[in-house]
């Protein structure tokens, strides 16, 4: 199905039992868009009215999921310490999904401090110091997006809070960040469903901070 600048209603949440996920779920469902809520167990998120669950253990064949919607948020992530390929893994699962669906639409979180945005600030030493294999797995899945022909947009936020939504967030793509610099995962939220919704960083890497 073809994205249009429109306001769209079908939105696919990938990882939509973590944190950020689950403010996404919310967000988009307060807004009045329709929701398919990707998740591993049925029990990872409750029932809401214009909730549709997808219960996949492993992220593998997601067309029959991703088929009939305009966009794909993915707030894929794992709290796990040691390597990793959630991100990277559940992402190129995605755009095959999205190729055979002609679903153009992709917002992906990743991560202030992966590829370009890394550089010698004490935020990205003490970031790639302290959770190194996330940060790989997600330039491994920025790298796939990039190669990608859909309509995409990484968002990097610095450190996420689960503080409420101030609807005062800062977006960029030039955005300063530094080793105090954090968002609410409420305010990436609206940012990310908004973005999704109303494009306006197609094939950008904005950052977002409060």
């Amino acid at each position: 199905m073809r994205h249009s600048d429109s306001e769209v209603s079908r939105l696919v949440v990938l990882g939509a039992s973590g944190g950020t996920g689950r403010a996404v779920v919310d967000v988009a469902l307060r807004a009045g868009h329709a929701v398919t809520a990707v998740v591993r167990r049925s029990d990872a998120i409750p029932p809401a009215p214009g909730l549709t669950v997808a219960v996949l253990p492993v992220l593998a064949d997601l067309v029959h999921v991703v088929a009939g919607h305009e966009a794909v948020i993915s707030a894929l992530g794992t709290n796990d310490r040691g390597p990793s390929t959630v991100c990277s893994d559940g992402i190129r699962a995605t755009l095959l999904a999205m190729k055979e669906t002609d679903v153009r639409r992709l917002v992906a979180v990743s991560a202030h401090g992966a590829a370009e945005s890394r550089d010698r600030s004490l935020y990205s030493l003490l970031l790639w110091a302290s959770v190194k294999h996330k940060m790989r797995d997600k330039e491994v899945m920025e790298a796939l997006i990039r190669q990608s022909d859909v309509d995409w947009t990484i968002v990097r936020p610095p450190a996420l809070k689960d503080t409420p939504a101030t609807g005062g967030y800062r977006t960029g793509n030039d955005l300063r960040v530094t080793v105090t610099s954090s968002v609410s995962r409420a305010d990436l939220a609206d940012f990310l469903v908004r973005e999704a919704v109303r494009p306006a960083f197609v094939r950008q890497t904005p950052g977002i901070a409060a």
